[in-house]
């Protein structure tokens, strides 16, 4: 069939030069003028949103962890602690696992010692105080009847104190708390339980966990690994030494004190100074100094005043004059760092990190002092802490100047 002369001129008109118009290819401007979306943006989306849940995931889990990480550090530093005991004895021929059992099994025994002569002196001293609170009253009560002539009676201020409602409140309280306590109690030695655990695996395993480290690390990486490793086992048994030493200091100087002022189980007393003051940071100070004033109140009151004040006396001496000295000898940093590692370790992990702060600086100086370039100092003046003519005479302009 021939074709008409409309469709050859319809032809014509839509191909001029005879040949077919191209066709657009797909996707392309079609899709954009048609509005469509292209087509790595859903992948793009789909990535980014599993990016976001796992780094939501990742924190919550790291908030949930934190706690078991913070014991995890406690019983590494733990571990590194006791190394030097453990390695000496498994030198000597004693598996490693005995030899660390021995060391926990020691510190049990000295802690249960400790926690039993303290404990029996605290009841004995809490019965006394009971059986003499009576006597104590009534000298009160005399002595205010005789300063301001009046006439009180220790029957009407029993019944008073029986009666009142701040002790019923009281008692309301403490009957309600007592629950929170044992939680706290348990939670404390499930932590306990953790971080012995832990440190016993760390101590025992030491050089299996060395092995299993290295073997993931090429040679160069292995010896630094090492290197950094017997560095913070030195460290950390520096700073314990440290700490030991003030606490023999702290606690000698306090049983002086105490003796002499007949303060009974001053033997005990000085021992618990020694240890809480040094290995309790932050708030162990106050801790340490609060028992012993309370044993001498129960003496003479004046006795009290007296501890507390040798009490915040001493603990100056030992934060600017004792401490600073000893812990830049056996951990060989410098005092000012010694002091910006605790504060800073206090507002990162808090009591934890006050307590670990100097050993992990200290590794870390002495680790990172290997790959620092240090140069020979010019013998210059200024180095020393001299003048120069220069400022000299510039002193001596700006001496005139104000002098006029």
């Amino acid at each position: 069939m021939a074709p008409t002369d409309e469709t050859a001129q319809v032809d014509q008109q839509a191909s001029p030069s005879g040949t077919t118009p191209p066709t657009p290819p797909p996707g392309g401007d079609a899709d954009a003028q048609g509005g469509r979306m292209p087509r790595w943006l859903p992948r793009a989306m789909v990535l980014a949103l599993t990016l976001i849940a796992v780094f939501q995931l990742g924190s919550w889990a790291f908030h949930q962890l934190i706690g078991l990480l913070i014991n995890i550090l406690i019983a590494f530093f733990l571990a590194l602690a006791i190394e030097p005991a453990v390695s000496w004895m498994a030198s000597r021929g004693m598996r490693r696992g005995l030899a660390t059992f021995l060391m926990f099994f020691g510190l049990l025994i000295a802690s249960a010692g400790f926690i039993t002569l303290l404990g029996s002196m605290l009841a004995g001293q809490l019965v006394k105080m009971v059986e003499g609170f009576p006597e104590y009253l009534d000298s009160v009560i005399n002595w205010i009847n005789t300063t301001f002539h009046t006439d009180v009676r220790r029957v009407d201020v029993q019944d008073s104190l029986v009666h009142s409602d701040w002790l019923r409140k009281y008692v309301q309280n403490s009957a309600t708390g007592v629950l929170d306590v044992s939680a706290q109690v348990l939670g404390g030695l499930f932590k306990l339980l953790t971080i012995t655990l832990f440190s016993f695996y760390f101590a025992a395993d030491g050089p299996r966990l060395r092995r299993a480290l290295c073997s993931v690390l090429p040679p160069a990486r292995q010896a630094e690994v090492l290197r950094a490793w017997e560095i913070a086992v030195d460290k950390t048994g520096g700073y314990l030494y440290s700490r030991g030493l003030m606490a023999l200091i702290s606690g000698m100087a306090h049983y002086i004190l105490l003796e002499s002022l007949g303060v009974p189980y001053a033997p005990v007393l000085a021992v618990w100074v020694g240890l809480v003051s040094q290995f309790i940071p932050t708030i162990g100070t106050y801790l340490a100094g609060a028992l012993p004033m309370l044993i001498a109140f129960t003496v003479d009151p004046w006795y009290a005043l007296w501890v507390l004040i040798f009490v915040v006396i001493y603990q100056q001496f030992e934060n600017y004059v004792l401490q600073p000295k000893l812990t830049a000898k056996t951990v060989d940093i410098h005092p000012a760092v010694a002091f910006g590692s605790v504060v800073a370790g206090t507002a990162l992990l808090g009591a934890v990190g006050a307590l670990i702060a100097i050993p992990a600086v200290a590794t870390l100086q002495a680790f990172l002092g290997a790959y620092v370039k240090r140069y020979d100092v010019t013998d210059d003046p200024r180095v020393h802490g001299h003048r120069t003519r220069v400022s000299r005479s510039l002193f001596a302009r700006l001496r005139g100047l104000f002098s006029r």
